[in-house]
C-alpha cells in the first residue's frame, strides 16, 4: 500500500499544481474575470475590496510549491487512513 500512497500523493499535488497554475494565470491575464468567479463561489460576497493583485516571481513560486507540497501531505495521509480503515 505504501506505494499506492506514494502514487496517491504524487497525483493530487501534480493536479493541484495545474489548478494553481490555471488560477495564477487566470488572475494575472482576467483579474476581473476572475474576481467575479471568485464572487459565485463565496454565495455573491463582494471580495473585490480585498482582492489586490501583487503577484511577485517569488510569491508565484512559493504558493506553487507550498500548495503541492501541502497537497502531497494530504493526498499520502488520506490514503494512508483509507487504508487503514478499509482492513
Amino acid at each position: 500500500m505504501k506505494n499506492k500512497s506514494f502514487a496517491v500523493a504524487n497525483s493530487v499535488a501534480i493536479t493541484t499544481g495545474v489548478v494553481y497554475l490555471t488560477c495564477a494565470f487566470s488572475v494575472i491575464l482576467f483579474p476581473d474575470f476572475s474576481i467575479n468567479i471568485a464572487k459565485t463561489w463565496f454565495h455573491g460576497i463582494d471580495i473585490s475590496r480585498l482582492a489586490v493583485f501583487n503577484i511577485t516571481p517569488a510569491s508565484f513560486v512559493l504558493g506553487l510549491v507550498t500548495s503541492a507540497v501541502y497537497a502531497w501531505f494530504v493526498g499520502y495521509v488520506f490514503t494512508r487512513t483509507y487504508a487503514l480503515f478499509s482492513k
